[in-house]
């Protein structure tokens, strides 16, 4: 009997195609995707700890997964830019309402998006009342152990954020979903600046993955596709300068 592989988009349809396969994602942080962050910390002038070590990156990982089950899938919730370019692979999304949280523009860096003289801002996810609507991935349990470590290297490179069991609700019923939300504590967690600082910003920086303004006009467009309503993101879109 030959098996036919699971469709990863039966809740989301709209979603095949707006979605970076792992095989294309800059963002899957594999050792030769490390090496050239690395080399371009050092032509920056970072210094080489500027990044948490191989073993610390391991040592956070096994600690948050081994609260879970290693038999059962694995959700992730996404809220950024995970929402098109998870640099995972996949078995299922869908949905996802986070309660407790909303995104914001709290994460100041000078790599990616940014440079030393012009930080960026990218998303992070701060304690707020009512819901942040995003997307969950689920990744299978045998490939869990894997994924997670390329995830580990992006989400967590230098601490930036808490990665988190939080319950979610899908349409398709609730679910325990590994969320990677604000360090308040990390010296680059800014906080919620007011609306024309965080609009200013993120109009100028720019850095060696693209601009700080693509990447909101991206959000805002998979959200838009998603139907996902976001006040706070609208706001920033339609203040940008022309």
């Amino acid at each position: 009997m030959v098996r036919v592989a699971p469709d990863a988009f039966i809740h989301l349809p709209g979603l095949r195609g707006r979605v970076t396969p792992p095989e294309q994602s800059a963002l899957r942080v594999t050792d030769a995707v490390l090496a050239h962050w690395d080399r371009r910390a050092q032509e920056l002038g970072r210094p080489p700890h500027w990044r948490w070590t191989e073993q610390a990156l391991e040592d956070s990982r096994r600690t948050v997964l081994g609260a879970v089950d290693a038999s059962c899938d694995l959700w992730v919730y996404s809220y950024g830019s995970l929402m098109w370019d998870p640099g995972v692979h996949f078995d299922e999304v869908r949905r996802a309402d986070l309660n407790g949280f909303q995104r914001r523009f709290s994460y100041r860096t000078i790599m990616g998006r940014g440079t030393p003289q012009q930080p960026a801002l990218m998303l992070s996810l701060e304690a707020r009342p009512g819901c942040c609507q995003g997307l969950a991935f689920r990744i299978a349990a045998a490939r869990a152990d894997d994924e997670t470590r390329y995830l580990w290297r992006r989400e967590m490179l230098r601490g930036g954020y808490r990665p988190l069991w939080q319950p979610v609700e899908t349409p398709q019923g609730p679910v325990t979903a590994l969320v990677f939300a604000a360090n308040e504590t990390h010296d680059d967690h800014v906080g919620e600046l007011p609306v024309d600082e965080t609009v200013a910003i993120i109009a100028r920086a720019s850095g060696v993955i693209g601009s700080n303004r693509a990447y909101l006009e991206q959000l805002a467009a998979q959200l838009q596709a998603l139907a996902i309503p976001d006040a706070y993101v609208d706001d920033l879109v339609r203040r940008l300068p022309g």
